[in-house]
């Protein structure tokens, strides 16, 4: 049976912990006692846990051998912010698909009740994607930044960079990912609804990114992230 996987709140030495409500939800729903085992990410690192104390806002483990884990995708993402709801699920989606960090864009097409709203919903982003990493047992939660603007994102270091532009008709996301050396860093830019402005568009050609396209049919915003997420994480398996 695979045992369930815990990203640890607190790390110290061969010791770790959960706290709050991460550590009630495994004492009191999944009833958690001395002697259990569980895999433990700890500092970036696998580990086999062993329940030492439980109780009820704090479960702690003793660190043993060191779990191999897969590498992850060093995928960083710039994810114009649109309707909370439908951008939350994504952020869900693309945790899940391996994305290593998220920059949330204050775009031009961005709703401006969404951008003054945005700053005060990255705490709830970060929780999403915690709750998401654990279930797709990921070694840690993707980073994710407060709201930026887009001109102080493009300058993103990565090997690829490549931004989504449904103007773009000959090169596809999946050639340009191709001839990408499996491994290492790259950063991928979607836009909003109605896509990225065209002096937007100019903005990251000036800083050297690549645009591409999905193809022919129009999606929306958070479908042709969680696509484009599949696309890279798939050449990078």
């Amino acid at each position: 049976m695979t045992r369930r996987r815990w990203l640890a709140d607190e790390v110290r030495g061969d010791k770790a912990a959960l706290t709050g409500k991460h550590a009630e939800h495994l004492s009191r729903v999944l009833r958690a006692r001395v002697g259990q085992e569980f895999d433990v990410s700890a500092g970036g690192r696998l580990r086999r846990g062993r329940v030492v104390a439980v109780e009820g806002g704090r479960v702690e483990f003793a660190l043993g051998e060191e779990l191999n884990a897969p590498a992850e995708p060093q995928v960083t993402l710039l994810l114009a912010i649109y309707k909370f709801d439908r951008m939350e699920w994504a952020l869900e989606k693309l945790t899940e698909l391996g994305a290593a960090r998220i920059v949330p864009i204050l775009s031009k097409r961005t709703e401006t009740h969404l951008a003054k709203a945005a700053a005060k919903r990255v705490e709830r982003w970060r929780r999403i994607a915690q709750e998401a990493t654990e279930q797709s047992r990921r070694l840690e939660p993707p980073e994710i930044l407060a709201p930026v603007r887009l001109k102080d994102a493009v300058g993103t270091e990565a090997l690829t960079r490549i931004v989504l532009a449904e103007s773009e008709q000959s090169v596809s996301l999946a050639d340009v990912v191709r001839v990408h050396p499996a491994g290492e860093s790259l950063a991928l830019a979607v836009g909003p609804e109605g896509g990225w402005a065209e002096d937007e568009l100019r903005l990251f050609a000036e800083a050297g990114w690549t645009a591409a396209s999905l193809g022919e049919r129009i999606l929306r915003a958070e479908t042709a992230a969680i696509a484009a997420m599949a696309i890279v994480a798939s050449h990078s398996s």
